[in-house]
Order: structure tokens, then C-alpha cells, then sequence
């Protein structure tokens, strides 16, 4: 299946940069650009893309309010948000993934890492590497008072042991693969107690999941003295 991507940014370059790319591969199309966030939500919501390359500033209607309405709109639920960010770790981008989005790349990343990018947010999950996802959750996304609070300890009791042992590991930013030789299981069962997980609490995607489990208190945020 070709993968419908919709690229918002206000830089006409970029965009152009972008659609050259992706449309020179036979399992990726451009199928709209957008110069704003306004125009990204009207754009979304008519061709329905499965994925968004989403800038965060941007003039008039930024990414990050774009992000939320898209993700809270319940005829997108199948469209997945990139962020896109000079800065790839500022309290923006954390919004952005409280708010919904898969994960980030910086604008300096390679064609090859986009084209990547892309396909793995395309194909559900997040794109959040272990080491971002340690200092963005360190400094953002486990504070009081920043955005929407998507989980608290009492959501998580209707997980079993095992959902929110490898829920854990997610959210320490480890691949299914690598969870499975932790726990001496094939990464189809880490697979299928991720997606039990995001179900049982209702997680748009595994990056939410990631919010989630530093929010409920399942995991702790390191210390200053070890980020």
C-alpha cells in the first residue's frame, strides 16, 4: 500500500525539498502541502494522509495546535503526526506528543532517516529514539502543569504484569526486539502485549504510551545528576 503523506511547513523549499523525495519512491506519495497549521487540519481532514510531516512554528496556526486538533479528531484517528523541529528536544515537541504525535526528527536528518521515519510511524509505532526519549521525558513530560496529563497510577491496574513490564521497557525507549531478549520472548508476543496495553488504556499510539507511563508513575524520571 503507498503510504499518503500531507508535509506542512511554511518554508516552500523545504516542502518542495520534501516532495521530491518521497514521491521518488514507489511506496510514498505527497498528496498535499500546507504552509500553516490551519491549512494542515482543512488538508488533513480532506485527503486524509496517513502520515504528517508537521513543523512546529510556524505563522497563524502553529504545529503544536495543529497536532492537537488533528489527534483529537476522531475521523483522523488513522493519521499519524511527525513533528518536525530545528531543536529536536524543547518543551514544543513534548506538547506535541502529549497532544498526540508519533515522534521527531530534526530538519537536519538524512534522506534516508526521513524515508524511515515515515515508514515507521506509517506502520503505528513511534519514532523516538532511547536516548531523546530519556532527556525529552526527564525534562518535560513527567512535570506537573505542562499540557495534558494522559495517565495516573490508578489507570494502570487494569494491565497485567507482564503489560506493564514490557510497558515499562517501551517507555525506556527499547525496540520490541530488544524487549524480547530481555525477556526470553519472540518480539510477536512484545508486539501484541503493546497493543493490549495502548487498548486497555486507550493510547493513540506507542509514543502516548511512552507519556503514559511516566505520567502514571510507572516509571521515574531520572535525577538531575543522571540525565
Amino acid at each position: 500500500m503507498t503510504i499518503r503523506v500531507l508535509l506542512a511547513d511554511d518554508q516552500a523549499l523545504l516542502r518542495a525539498t520534501f516532495r521530491i523525495l518521497i514521491d521518488s519512491c514507489e511506496d510514498m506519495e505527497v498528496v498535499a502541502e500546507a504552509p500553516d497549521g490551519a491549512a494542515a487540519l482543512d488538508l488533513a481532514r480532506v485527503h486524509r494522509p496517513d502520515v504528517i510531516l508537521m513543523d512546529i512554528r510556524m505563522p497563524g496556526t502553529d504545529g503544536l495546535a495543529a497536532t492537537s486538533m488533528i489527534c483529537a479528531d476522531p475521523e483522523l484517528a488513522d493519521t499519524r503526526v511527525l513533528i518536525l523541529t530545528t531543536f529536536e528536544i524543547d518543551e514544543y515537541v513534548a506538547q506535541a506528543l502529549r497532544a498526540g504525535a508519533s515522534g521527531f526528527l530534526g530538519k537536519d536528518v538524512t534522506a534516508e532517516d526521513l524515508l524511515a521515519g515515515i515508514r515507521t510511524v506509517a506502520a503505528g509505532d513511534s519514532l523516538l529514539s532511547p536516548g531523546a526519549t530519556r532527556t525529552l521525558i526527564t525534562r518535560f513530560l513527567s512535570a506537573p502543569g505542562l499540557g495534558t496529563r494522559l495517565a495516573a497510577a490508578d489507570d494502570l491496574t487494569g494491565l497485567t504484569t507482564r503489560e506493564r513490564e514490557v510497558m515499562a521497557w517501551v517507555a525506556e525507549g527499547h525496540s520490541n526486539e530488544e524487549i524480547a531478549a530481555k525477556l526470553f520472548v519472540s518480539p510477536l508476543t512484545v508486539r501484541t502485549h503493546v497493543h493490549r496495553a495502548m487498548t486497555k488504556l486507550g493510547a493513540r499510539d506507542r509514543a502516548q504510551l511512552v507519556v503514559m507511563a511516566y505520567q502514571s508513575g510507572l516509571v521515574q524520571a531520572l535525577p538531575p545528576e543522571e540525565r
